[in-house]
């Protein structure tokens, strides 16, 4: 037997969407990451990009459990003395909703050039609708 180490001219990349209400936003982040990462796939390979377009919508509407929306802070830093913003997530679901589930799947992946690459293939919106109906997105597998 030989270990098979995909090419990145010989993946496909599926295209999936995937409701987030009623999803609390850790989990649903773990599963996000896993299949952007694309280690669902039997031809995983850590240093090729192997895994699938993730479209999330209705990112309003994710869970967050106790009093996370108070608690939990969201930082930004301009790079200047006292440029440090912060604000809640109960502000950002109100301002923001794709941000929480953007920063979320970006923190479970690996800090490297290939994640920056694999961030770039979530789209998430905060209501129903999304613009790449011409990919033929399948509904997100629920085994990962």
């Amino acid at each position: 037997m030989r270990t098979i180490s995909a090419k990145p001219g010989e993946v496909e990349h599926d295209w999936y969407v995937i409701d987030a209400s009623g999803y609390n936003l850790g989990r649903l982040a773990t599963r996000v990451a896993t299949v952007l990462r694309g280690k669902h796939k039997p031809i995983f390979t850590p240093h090729v990009d192997t895994g699938d377009f993730v479209i999330v919508i209705n990112a309003s509407e994710v869970n967050l459990t106790g009093r996370k929306l108070q608690h939990n802070h969201y930082h930004r830093y301009s790079g200047y003395p006292g440029g440090l913003k912060s604000i809640d997530a109960e502000t950002v679901r109100a301002e923001d909703p794709e941000r929480m589930i953007q920063q979320a799947v970006k923190g479970m992946l690996p800090k490297n050039k290939l994640s920056r690459h694999i961030i770039k293939k979530l789209k998430v919106y905060g209501g129903s609708e999304h613009p790449h109906a011409a990919q033929q997105p399948k509904p997100f597998p629920e085994v990962i």
